[in-house]
């Protein structure tokens, strides 16, 4: 028998799915966020909080809009996986408050204190590792018990985050192994949706070639970069390190053009993902070439084409495909989406550019700032009111 896939629900549509208030809450915080970014850099804005600009910015993105797209994607994923009810209703919208809670604590943590901050924020973090980890344990599904060890790395970064935003002045190690656990997690589930979603839309169109399937390379490819990621995190600069992080990009873009991309120009909500994915390999290497060339290319080229370039678009991209699908809709790129995803690429090339070129930083920064939001808050425009309404058919 077909086990439902919906409790007996009769309350707002928005909180009948994970994936809906935390998709988007997330675009509206990451467009928004970025209006307050800007002024924060240029120095004409102060907000009452005890992280440094440059701080608020990378903590806002990473524990604020990473996490609620995390928990969009996995509470509405983990089901499937399991064969267990989502989370609805009011523990769904306790979950929501407190990812609210953690936002306007780091925003407000001056008048809170350092403890009450980190407690706040770090309370839906540690909901959604607890949630994740019972759901996936009381399904029996050992085979993505895999996630956890990410999620948890992610969990101790934000903790490592708060504790030396408080005795530094400053983060370091901490938002390194924050964006290495996000493009660790990228690699394990778009290395998982990316290769299924083609070959299924390559299967319905024609005969051809096909995604090849995970194998031997894959892991190998995954335990380098992860390897090489790690000695990012830690050393940060090193000839040896440049190696490894050039060795790791160089294996990513081949594990990507194992996945058929070049035959999925016909469906834009596949490809729009093969394009996201580039953005890994594309900042390992620009990593790698800042530990031998750092005064051509400087290492935060390489972090906003993980940062803006992989997390960005590869979010943008899941968020916008499950959107259609889950509410019923065809599986098909409108204007909207065209316009968001174009507009999410020129946000992470200006920014990449803005880092290779010093002196045209400003110009760039201006656009990438723009279409960030625009991005963004286009999701919320062109989305926002499926994520609210009940499902077609």
């Amino acid at each position: 028998m077909a086990i439902p896939r919906l409790r007996a629900y009769q309350g707002p549509a928005i909180l009948s799915y994970g994936f809906r208030p935390f998709f988007f809450l997330a675009a509206l915080f990451a467009g928004t966020s970025m209006l307050f970014w800007l002024p924060q850099y240029y120095g004409v804005l102060t907000l009452p909080t005890l992280f440094a600009p440059v701080d608020w910015h990378l903590h806002e993105i990473l524990f604020g809009y990473l996490a609620a797209v995390l928990a969009g994607f996995l509470f509405t994923a983990v089901p499937n996986w399991t064969g267990r009810m989502p989370i609805q209703g009011n523990p769904l919208l306790f979950l929501v408050l407190l990812w609210i809670a953690g936002r306007l604590a780091v925003t407000f943590s001056v008048p809170l204190g350092w403890i009450v901050t980190m407690i706040l924020d770090l309370a839906f973090l540690t909901a959604i590792v607890f949630v994740i980890a019972k759901e996936v344990i009381s399904g029996q599904n050992w085979r993505n018990l895999k996630v956890l060890l990410p999620l948890v790395l992610f969990w101790i970064a934000d903790i490592v985050f708060h504790l030396e935003v408080h005795f530094s002045g400053i983060s370091d190690l901490s938002r390194r192994l924050g964006m290495a656990t996000a493009i660790i997690l990228i690699m394990l589930i778009g290395g998982r949706i990316i290769p299924s979603f083609t070959r299924n839309s390559l299967v319905r169109k024609s005969q051809g070639r096909l995604p090849i399937p995970f194998g031997k390379f894959d892991i190998f490819s995954i335990l380098v970069s992860i390897l090489a990621l790690a000695g990012w995190v830690v050393v940060q600069e090193a000839r040896w390190l440049g190696f490894f992080l050039l060795a790791a990009g160089i294996l990513q873009f081949a594990r990507l053009a194992r996945w058929a991309g070049d035959r999925t120009s016909g469906d834009f909500l596949v490809a729009i993902l093969h394009v996201s994915y580039f953005f890994v390999p594309a900042g390992l290497i620009l990593l790698g070439l800042s530990n031998f060339i750092p005064e051509d290319v400087p290492a935060v080229a390489g972090t906003h084409a993980l940062g803006a370039g992989a997390i960005g678009s590869m979010t943008l991209s899941v968020m916008i495909r499950a959107t259609l699908g889950h509410t019923g809709q065809a599986l098909k790129a409108g204007f909207g989406a065209k316009l968001i995803l174009s507009s999410i690429w020129i946000a992470a090339l200006a920014r990449i550019v803005a880092a290779l070129f010093p002196g045209q930083m400003a110009s760039f920064l201006e656009l990438a700032s723009f279409a960030w939001t625009f991005a963004f808050l286009g999701f919320v425009i062109f989305f926002g009111g499926l994520l609210f309404a009940p499902r077609a058919g």
